[in-house]
């Protein structure tokens, strides 16, 4: 059983969402929780709560789903839309200023075998 979860217009560069996206790819639901919940990145927290979205969108698709076999099977991070900005900057200068985006995206699946399977 495969579910997806998705958080778009974060606002965060997807450079720096990929490091934390990183970390969890393949990893159990608990596991992944912890490595977000223990990562001192800024991205960790609204990933976090993507996870929790996740979980629950798989407890509402089947009853009675053991969370213990889910895994995120997939998880990546894509570019959103940029607001541009302007800085002013000496001698009647501006310079373009990129506050980028991100669109998220975490799958999960259950896992064949046992709750405690291999990575």
């Amino acid at each position: 059983m495969e579910v997806r979860a998705r958080l778009r217009h974060l606002q965060a560069s997807p450079q720096k969402v990929r490091l934390v996206v990183d970390l969890i790819r393949g990893k159990n639901v608990e596991e992944a929780a912890t490595i977000l919940k223990l990562t001192r990145k800024s991205a960790a927290r609204p990933l976090a709560k993507l996870l929790r979205s996740a979980i629950a969108n798989a407890e509402s698709k089947e009853q009675g789903v053991d969370v213990g076999r889910l895994y995120v099977k997939e998880a990546f991070v894509d570019g959103g839309p940029a607001l541009k900005r302007i800085r002013a900057n000496t001698m009647g200068r501006a310079f373009r200023i990129l506050k980028r985006q991100s669109h998220i995206t975490i799958t999960l699946d259950t896992r064949k075998g046992s709750p405690q399977g291999g990575n």
